[in-house]
């Protein structure tokens, strides 16, 4: 039997086969939003995707604004659909903004 999956927060964003910019929207919107850091998480395949949304978050759309905290990799042992388990490799990277996030414009 395998544990039982994290509770979901808002804050961790886990990857996975959409298109990266819509990962790179949600972190951005997350920094934008709160104090928090911002947790990226991939597992297999799609760690270099990750990658690519941290490094475009922060060289691209919140330049100097943001920092990347202790990256912490891992191996989980999973169970697969034919129930057996198997070792996949994963990432975790937190993000932090610098400074306060931008205030909401105010209402016309």
């Amino acid at each position: 039997m395998s544990p039982a999956p994290p509770p979901r927060d808002s804050s961790l964003i886990y990857i996975g086969q959409k298109p990266t910019m819509t990962y790179v929207f949600q972190v951005v919107t997350q920094l934008n939003a709160g104090p928090g850091p911002v947790v990226v998480k991939a597992r297999g395949n799609v760690i270099s995707r990750a990658v690519d949304v941290v490094e475009i978050v922060r060289r691209r759309y919140l330049e100097n604004q943001v920092t990347v905290g202790t990256i912490q990799i891992d191996t989980e042992r999973l169970v697969n659909r034919e129930g057996r388990e198997m070792n996949v490799s994963s990432i975790t990277i937190p993000l932090q903004r610098i400074g306060a996030a931008p205030a909401a414009p105010s209402p016309p």
